[in-house]
């Protein structure tokens, strides 16, 4: 057996897998494997670091702690979170094809992600049990991008809007249903004050009076974690009292945050660096606003820098977020790099399988949350999801 076909079958995958996380053949991952080519280096390390990572994460899952359950779970994000932890997942739900795709590469359960949470939602009882769920609830109807939009468009927002907005209350259904011991969910800074504050309201008045949870709630900024500016709200609830504290809870100062030379790649394809007319473009737009006073335009990075947030539209000219470069145009992240920029893997690993076109990938991340942020909400949640696992229904002693 070659070393490369034994780092495979340790990282648990088949030809056909080992072939799209490494964007190659079948028939070239067969050569690597008879020994009738020799694999790139970089080929090796990434099994190598594959077969690191993911042995210890399916020991975890083996010695759960407590089950959760992953609603409009994106790639991921908050599973890798409340994982770090002990949690075990027993059912995900991801109404976006390409979405699934990624998930499924990344986290080899016996069963596929579910679609449409709705289907769930009107009959819960199909969903498994599960001490914690945890939901990152659609955020366009409430963000700032979303709301603008919308507005422009005579379109309705929030709990109006038939297509997103009434998915907060599927969760609730869920919840009111399976009555969690503890749930988190996530959401857009601007959730807090959408509407005037009356959709939060609505949100905090259905979790804490109509199903009867103990609710706090907090907006972190993922700058200590990731050199990227990116606030997001985060709602904690336990179904018994305890003494969790969402104030308490440790962010290292902005100023000790990483930056972005820890997450650039040595080397990039010329594909990702503008073109003269899209860059053209691009200055000609941002000066346009400036004249008007307007903040609007491109965001350049260098390596000591904290990027803007990235955002789902990231694909389309990559202008909140370009990088620098000695003597030519710009360039985009690739999308191994807003891996890293969303903490789903540390610099210089390559273990989170992105399968989908460069488009699908930005939007995925985009969407997405940062990964360490979760871990350390999870860890802060850690001994009270115990404390509730312990304690019979009722108060907390």
């Amino acid at each position: 057996m070659t070393k490369f076909q034994l780092l495979r079958e340790q990282a648990g995958m088949s030809v056909a897998e080992a072939a799209k996380y490494l964007g190659l053949s079948e028939k070239t991952i067969r050569r690597y494997d008879s020994g009738e080519s020799s694999p790139r280096p970089g080929d090796i390390l990434a099994l190598e670091t594959e077969g690191v990572v993911t042995q210890p994460v399916k020991k975890a899952a083996q010695t759960a702690d407590f089950s959760f359950i992953d609603l409009f779970a994106g790639i991921g994000g908050l599973r890798r979170g409340f994982e770090s932890i002990g949690g075990r997942c027993v059912f995900t739900s991801e109404w976006d094809k390409y979405a699934r795709e990624t998930y499924s590469a990344n986290y080899r359960d016996n069963r596929e992600p579910a679609g449409d949470v709705r289907e769930f939602s009107e009959t819960p009882g199909l969903i498994p049990e599960h001490d914690v769920l945890l939901a990152g609830f659609p955020c366009q109807p409430f963000s700032i991008a979303g709301v603008s939009k919308k507005n422009s468009l005579g379109r309705p927002h929030g709990f109006l809007c038939d297509t997103q907005g009434t998915l907060f209350y599927d969760t609730a259904e869920i919840i009111r249903h399976h009555q969690p011991k503890a749930f988190l969910l996530e959401n857009v800074k601007n959730l807090e004050r959408h509407d005037g504050g009356k959709t939060f309201a609505t949100i905090l008045n259905v979790l804490q009076n109509e199903l009867g949870y103990q609710v706090q709630h907090r907006v972190i900024n993922a700058a200590s974690w990731v050199p990227q500016k990116r606030e997001r709200i985060f709602i904690a609830g336990f179904r018994q009292d305890t003494d969790f504290d969402f104030s308490s809870m440790f962010v290292p100062p902005i100023a000790s945050g990483p930056k972005m030379r820890d997450i650039l790649e040595p080397e990039v394809d010329e594909k990702y660096t503008l073109s003269d007319h899209l860059w053209q473009y691009l200055r000609t737009y941002k000066e346009k606003h400036e004249a008007k006073g307007n903040g609007f335009g491109f965001g350049l990075v260098g390596p000591d820098d904290v990027a803007r947030t990235l955002s789902a539209r990231y694909h389309k000219d990559g202008s909140e977020i370009l990088v620098e470069q000695k003597g030519k145009n710009p360039r985009r992240l690739t999308p191994r790099e807003c891996a890293r920029l969303m903490g789903f893997e540390k610099p210089g690993e390559y273990n989170f399988r992105i399968p989908v076109s460069d488009t699908q990938a930005y939007r995925q991340f985009g969407n997405s949350v940062v990964v360490p942020v979760v871990e350390a909400v999870a860890r802060h949640m850690a001994p009270h999801i115990a404390e509730t696992l312990a304690a019979p229904l009722g108060k907390v002693a």
